[in-house]
């Protein structure tokens, strides 16, 4: 059965404008394409989050009020920024995402975030030493460098993806939050000798560069 698409009128504008828009806002091949992008993305997440989308939008005339809210709160973005946002969704999370995830996962795009599935390669297919790599963005790094890069060297996409995906979205969150990621500090070589290490502190040393190295 075809999802439910958001209520049209003859000229397939919304059936309601969004409160606090003109009749202006209502015309045109943009509003249109917004419309059928609304559409497209509630068809995905029938498909993907099926028993959270039965539960969310129980009934028709739930599913048409959701239909209309996402499309005025994404009035902001383009058709392909709204797909966009959704594909993200999909692949970064197993939870239907709420109008303020959604506007996020749009916005994700001018934040240079690779999608989850594409950052847990790149981190997998980084060489050692790991700061030393060209990485997409700082959050594909730190999130293999949380998840462990010697565990996701040594076990299969099945079991090192969804720990990768887990620190991944955390770590996506904070972007999206509005916080800067340093770049990842590369191992230097001190100037001086300096003090002697106790064998306390020379030994976490070697394990916080074994896990930089991946090895």
């Amino acid at each position: 059965m075809a999802p439910s698409k958001v209520p049209t009128t003859k000229t397939s504008e919304p059936a309601t404008a969004p409160s606090g828009t003109s009749s202006q806002t209502r015309a045109g091949p943009t509003d249109r394409e917004k419309v059928a992008a609304v559409n497209q993305v509630f068809g995905l997440f029938k498909l993907n989050y099926h028993n959270q989308y039965s539960a969310a939008f129980p009934d028709t005339q739930t599913l048409h009020h959701a239909q209309r809210l996402w499309l005025e709160a994404l009035a902001a973005f383009t058709p392909e920024e709204i797909m966009a946002g959704a594909k993200r969704a999909i692949l970064q999370s197993e939870y239907l995402p709420t109008v303020h995830k959604m506007l996020k996962l749009c916005a994700a795009g001018d934040r240079g975030l690779p999608e989850a599935r594409a950052a847990y390669r790149e981190a997998c297919n980084a060489p050692s030493p790991k700061a030393a790599c060209h990485w997409s963005h700082p959050a594909v790094y730190y999130a293999g460098r949380e998840a462990n890069w010697f565990f996701l060297a040594n076990n299969p996409e099945s079991v090192a993806f969804p720990v990768f995906a887990e620190h991944y979205q955390r770590i996506c969150a904070r972007v999206l939050e509005g916080q800067k990621l340093a770049p990842p500090e590369r191992l230097q070589l001190e100037d001086g000798p300096g003090e002697p290490l106790g064998k306390e502190e020379n030994a976490q040393r070697l394990a916080a560069l074994r896990a930089e190295l991946g090895l």
